[in-house]
């Protein structure tokens, strides 16, 4: 699924000949590293109401790298930058990076793995 996200963040610059989107791929970069930085690699702390500055930070960064990989092809499809079908293929590869995070962190709260 992670493959197949990264190959719409290219299709979209590809198709377009413009390389602009390319920019959202470094919100997929920045997701994790919260999570890897303060929560010891693990998701489960984002689930919990108790943690403490650190918690609450990681907490804030995920959310804010989140949402900055939704408003970066909307910012340059306004500054007229990307092509709305570039915006609409990398809301696709948003859409398929987000359940891909979601099926990581459903398998890895299974401790039969």
């Amino acid at each position: 699924m992670f493959s197949a996200s990264i190959l719409l963040q290219i299709l979209a610059c590809a198709i377009y000949n413009n390389w602009w989107p390319m920019l959202s791929a470094l919100m997929y970069v920045l997701v994790p590293m919260p999570c890897l930085f303060f929560g010891g690699g693990s998701t489960q702390f984002l689930m919990t109401r108790d943690g403490g500055g650190w918690v609450d930070a990681a907490k804030f960064l995920t959310g804010a790298s989140a949402v900055g990989s939704i408003a970066i092809p909307i910012i340059l499809r306004h500054a007229h930058m990307i092509e709305t079908g570039a915006m609409f293929i990398e809301f696709t590869s948003f859409f398929i990076f987000v359940c891909t995070v979601l099926c990581f962190h459903r398998a890895s709260l299974e401790d039969d793995w």
